[in-house]
């Protein structure tokens, strides 16, 4: 009787039957991360389920046979998710499309981080594999020939980019609930699933012209902030230090230690003649290094591009402008130095496009001395003493020099490493070994900037990190301070994102403490502290900041008491006229220059 009746309705038995794998691998591949039947929305679960089974009967009718289509898309949907649980728990963000441009990155810092999986990590890949091997036995099939599968192949292709292309409109996402908010990359992600997530992102490879832009009207713009004047040609050396995950976690909140982790820095905090310090709002967090270098050598902001991207692999492709080519074309000699890999960020490809003319990278790094399995900061600053001391007489240098040493993880144990500073009470071992690091480089930030104090050329230090480290390392201060990583409020967010930065001189300059600025600032008040003359973009945007006094991805501070927020403003997805109402004319004029010296360049 039972046969009979599925001899009848085979088609619709199988139909059903094959649809149920598609939706367990949707399930499967979130509880890498968390369980979606408590976060994921009802009708964004719905549209990741639709993904799933688009994909799936695409696959069948391409192969012909259920076993292969199921088992290909449990074997995506596992390697998807196991990806995405790694870039979640080493980056405390999730994995986006352009992540795809920075495999080569990873691959290379990869062996430094701890990839041993959790047990629900190993339980969710045991039920994969398992389901792998059983689409053995799944083996109904079509018996047409592909010329007849073709049709439905390309109806099933056109149906997936058609809704795709729906998820991607801002009416669709507003009607059906969905989380449109690319500041919070990891909620986001959360309450829309991955395979959603990642649809509704694929908009944001390519960057759209701002309304009202044109070639000429930039360059009128530029044109109306002429720069600054100075009859002098006497520059000091501008010597840049970007650290790598250099950052002061006292800004999350109060932790107590063995000893000062970075007495040198914080004695500069307290007030330094020829002297300045506070904090640096930056648009990244637990990694994405390149994204801050971008923002410091351009002037660009993070906040005008989709958040995740990398600018460095995919926007900058030609000559771009930037402080390096600037300084150069007032007579300095431009040097980059970054003691890794050159192909790490394109950076080999990049520094040329941005003026740099001397390149080091790890192979012309001598008497190399490691911490961990990285160069350290003290040859990394040995370097930058040997280039100022071999730079051609009477000719200023603009040397910048982004470190390693203090590169992610944090548990490594294997390089004989040892712990000089300890978090009481907190038991954090990456704390601990995170925390021994930056005092190493705070001593050898203070021998550099001894040497530079003696020596007879004006010398300028600008010191700062890149980003704090990630969730592994800052979750016990969160704690210890009542913050929860994952559950962090709009103004417990912003303190994620800060990091202390200097600018110390060997001759006169006005001293100050406690000022704040977000990155793509930086440069410019470097120039006009160091009594350097600024070009059009800088003077616009030292202007600019007078108004918008911080600028990043996460936030949008502007004065008189007002604030846009990306962690908290609804966003022009959601909200329409009421983001562009909220900026201004300046604001606006900020993201055509922008757009205009970022991918209209006249040299490009």
């Amino acid at each position: 009787m039972i046969k009979k009746i599925y001899k009848k309705y085979e088609i619709i038995f199988n139909v059903i039957f094959f649809s149920i794998f598609p939706i367990t691998a949707f399930y499967l591949m979130e509880f890498y991360e968390h369980n979606p039947f408590e976060e994921v929305r009802f009708m964004a679960g719905f549209f990741n389920i639709i993904l799933f089974e688009l994909i799936a009967w695409i696959l069948y009718f391409v192969t012909g046979r259920a076993k292969w289509a199921l088992r290909a898309v449990f074997i995506v949907a596992m390697v998807f998710g196991l990806i995405n649980h790694y870039v979640m728990l080493f980056r405390s963000t999730p994995f986006v499309p352009w992540d795809i441009f920075s495999i080569g990155t990873a691959t290379s810092v990869a062996s430094n981080y701890d990839f041993a999986p959790t047990a629900g990590v190993v339980v969710v890949t045991v039920i994969f594999i398992a389901l792998i091997m059983l689409m053995h036995f799944v083996d109904f099939r079509i018996k047409w020939k592909f010329r007849f599968r073709l049709i439905p192949t390309v109806l099933g292709i056109l149906a997936l980019c058609l809704f795709v292309n729906a998820l991607q409109d801002e009416d669709f996402q507003t009607d059906n609930y969905l989380y449109p908010f690319l500041f919070t990359p990891a909620y986001m992600t959360k309450v829309n699933g991955m395979a959603v997530t990642f649809a509704m992102d694929l908009k944001f490879v390519a960057v759209d012209k701002p309304d009202g832009y044109s070639r000429q009207k930039a360059r009128e713009l530029l044109d109306s902030y002429a720069g600054t004047d100075d009859s002098s040609s006497d520059y000091p050396n501008i010597i840049v230090v970007m650290d790598e995950a250099f950052s002061d976690l006292s800004v999350l909140g109060d932790f107590d230690t063995n000893t000062d982790y970075m007495p040198f820095v914080h004695s500069l905090e307290k007030g330094n003649e020829n002297t300045i310090t506070g904090y640096l709002n930056t648009s990244v967090c637990g990694g994405n290094t390149a994204d801050t270098e971008f923002e410091f050598l351009t002037g660009n902001t993070m906040a005008f591009l989709p958040v995740g991207s990398i600018p460095y692999q995919q926007y900058i492709k030609s000559t771009t402008p930037s402080l390096a080519s600037y300084l150069k074309s007032i007579g300095y000699a431009t040097y980059a130095q970054h003691p890794y890999y050159g192909s790490g960020w394109n950076r080999d490809t990049v520094y040329p496009l941005l003026g740099f003319d001397n390149l080091s990278f790890m192979q012309d790094y001598s008497n190399q001395r490691f911490v961990r399995k990285y160069i350290s900061d003290e040859t990394s600053f040995d370097r930058i003493i040997e280039t100022y001391e071999n730079k051609p007489d009477g000719q200023p240098a603009f040397i910048f020099n982004v470190t390693m040493q203090n590169h992610g993880g944090y548990t490594d144990t294997y390089y004989g490493f040892d712990n000089t500073v300890t978090a009481d009470k907190l038991n954090n071992s990456a704390l601990d070994q995170y925390l021994s690091l930056i005092k190493l480089t705070d001593e050898d930030l203070k021998s550099l900037i001894e040497y530079f104090s003696n020596v007879d050329e004006k010398t300028i230090v600008v010191f700062f990190g890149d980003h704090q480290p990630n969730d592994t390392v800052a979750s016990s201060v969160l704690a210890a301070n009542g913050m929860d990583y994952n559950n962090l409020s709009n103004e417990e967010l912003k303190l994620r994102y800060q990091v202390p930065y200097v600018i110390w001189a060997n001759y006169d300059i006005d001293e100050a403490a406690g000022k704040d600025t977000s990155v793509n600032y930086l440069a410019a008040n470097v120039l006009k502290a160091a009594g350097v003359p600024t070009n059009d973009y800088q003077s616009f945007l030292l202007k600019l900041q007078e108004e918008y006094p911080i600028i990043s991805a996460v936030r949008t501070d502007k004065t008189a008491d007002k604030t846009l927020d990306k962690a908290s403003n609804k966003s022009d997805k959601a909200t329409g006229s009421k983001k562009k109402q909220a900026d201004s004319d300046m604001l606006n004029d900020y993201k055509l220059l922008q757009y205009y010296r970022l991918f209209d360049w006249e040299d490009k």
